[in-house]
Parts: C-alpha cells; sequence; structure tokens
C-alpha cells in the first residue's frame, strides 16, 4: 500500500505518555500501538496535537519521533509533526528523517503576525531540510485565503492536506482550487468525517485509536463502502467521547484520551498544563459510563 492510499484510511494521532514526574516514557506507548496496528489502523502520527506537541520541548519532540519510529517498527507508515519557530521545525524535521518518518506533517504556525506568503516561505525552509521526504500541512485556519491554500498546496514534496477546519464548503473550494495529486484529510476527527467525504475528502484523524480503534476504523471502512448512515451510527457511539474532548474550548481533548487510557489500565500520565487536567467529576462520569457502555471497561 502507498503512502497516499494509507492517508485515505485512519490517521492515529497517538499520545506522549509522562510518568507520574512528567518526564516522557515512550515504552508506555507499545500496548496503545500493537492495539492500533492490529485493529487496521492505516497510518501513525507522532508529534501531533494530541500528542501535545505545543507542550513538548524540541529534545522532548525528538526523542518521540524516534521512540515511535522504532516502536512501529516499519509496520504501517508513520508520520512525523514538526513545527513552532522555524529553526526547531527545520532541526526537528531533519531529525524525524534520520528517525525514519515516512513523511513529515507541518504543524500551521501559530505566531499571531502570520502572511499567507510568509507560511508560503515556512514551508518552503521545512522542505528543504526534508529533502525528499513527502509533507503534509496541517490547516487548522483557513483564513489565509483559497490563494495562499492553492499555492502552498503547489510546493514540491507536498502531497496531502490534513482539513482541521469546519467549513466544508471551502474545503470543497480548495479541492478545486489546488493541484489534483493532493490527498484531502479530515482532520477533526470522526464527527466530521462524513461532511468532509461528502464534498471530497478521503481518511480522517483520530485520538479514539489510543482507545478504541476498532471502531475508527469501521467508521472509516462504512464511509469507503458509502454507506453513510452506518458511519453516522457507529458515530453517534462515540459521540460522547468527542463532546467531553471538546470540553473547556478544546482544552480536555488531551485529558480525555489520558483519562480514558487510565481507565483501560494504560497509564500515560497527565496532560500538560495548559490542558485542563484532570477532568472535572462530571466529565469522568461521562466518560467511564461511555467506557462502561461500549464494553471498553467492565
Amino acid at each position: 500500500m502507498t503512502l497516499g492510499q494509507t492517508l485515505c484510511g485512519v490517521s492515529g494521532i497517538l499520545v506522549t505518555p509522562f510518568d507520574d514526574k512528567g518526564v516522557l516514557a515512550p515504552p508506555r506507548l507499545v500496548p496503545i500501538i500493537d492495539r492500533a496496528v492490529g485493529a487496521g489502523v492505516d497510518i501513525l502520527t507522532v508529534n501531533g496535537n494530541t500528542g501535545e506537541f505545543y507542550g513538548l520541548t524540541t529534545s522532548e519532540a525528538v526523542c518521540m519521533v524516534q521512540s515511535v519510529c522504532d516502536l512501529v517498527d516499519g509496520r504501517i507508515p508513520v508520520v512525523a509533526g514538526v513545527g513552532r519557530a522555524l529553526p526547531d521545525a527545520i532541526a526537528l524535521a531533519r531529525a524525524s528523517v534520520v528517525a525514519g518518518a515516512d513523511a513529515l506533517m507541518i504543524h500551521q504556525p501559530p505566531d499571531p503576525f502570520v502572511a499567507p506568503r510568509g507560511v508560503r516561505d515556512y514551508i518552503h525552509a521545512i522542505r528543504d531540510a526534508a529533502g525528499d521526504v513527502p509533507l503534509i500541512l496541517y490547516l487548522r485556519n483557513d483564513g489565509i485565503g483559497l490563494d495562499a491554500i492553492s499555492q502552498i498546496c503547489a510546493i514540491e514534496g507536498v502531497i496531502g492536506v490534513k482539513w482541521a477546519t469546519p467549513n466544508p464548503m471551502m474545503l470543497k473550494r480548495a479541492i478545486a482550487a489546488a493541484p489534483d495529486h493532493i490527498i484531502w484529510v479530515g482532520g477533526l476527527a470522526e464527527v466530521w468525517a462524513p461532511s468532509f467525504y461528502a464534498v471530497g475528502a478521503r481518511g480522517f484523524t483520530s485520538g479514539l485509536i489510543n482507545v478504541w480503534p476498532a471502531h475508527s476504523v469501521a467508521i472509516n471502512r462504512a464511509l469507503e463502502a458509502g454507506d453513510f448512515d452506518h458511519a453516522r451510527a457507529l458515530i453517534v457511539r462515540m459521540q460522547v467521547f468527542e463532546d467531553i474532548r471538546a470540553d473547556e474550548q478544546g482544552g480536555a481533548n488531551v485529558s480525555g484520551v489520558k483519562t480514558a487510557l487510565a481507565m483501560l489500565g494504560n497509564d500515560c500520565g497527565a496532560a500538560r498544563p495548559p490542558a485542563a487536567w484532570p477532568l472535572t467529576d462530571d466529565q469522568h462520569t461521562l466518560l467511564k459510563h461511555f467506557m462502561i457502555e461500549n464494553e471498553l471497561i467492565s
């Protein structure tokens, strides 16, 4: 299966595990990775947002990509997130290539003063550092405009876009304006996948894969088969999980996943501030009910 084909499936976004002192603990990913690969997840991403990318130092992010590439051991492709200040993004890109990442996912610059042409320069610089390794753009703000989106998609080496803005009609326009070879991946997890599929995206990112990968794979297979009714029914079953993660302006995103993992006996430590940690009593009760109702715990 080609990298492009795997992008059209489930892109699992791995958590970053810490020990009880807040120190990286990559071996705690072993059961998560094994469970995801065994369930048929197509591709895994390290240093994504569910991996607390912006809460890691660059050296920690380097350690994570090295560890994940070793733990996956070629069973499925690994995408490595890069970003933040350009020198850090370049250093992490180079380290990710050496570690064996199959592609780089470029986080959209979070700088409050972002110029569309500056984004192009940013991606060009990372491309030069990445060499021949394919690039995937992570688009969380379509405010840079359609022209800029089509131009960054045309940069040599860019093969895909993870679309993470809740604007399917803008996505449709971007697909029409961009080069035909670009693979458009739904970047807002399972809940938005049917809407994005309807306008031409394929595949989706998922934090649920850390906890319940078989369910994510089932949703994708239903969408690929054109069975939107079944896909929506499956999404309804996991809606509570995503609702909890969306709480507190999205601040419970990682916290929800890590709490669910702890319930499974796969403790990956706390979510670092500024995430909302721990979950509130109400959130914890809802999550535990979800886990029991779906027979993930007893």
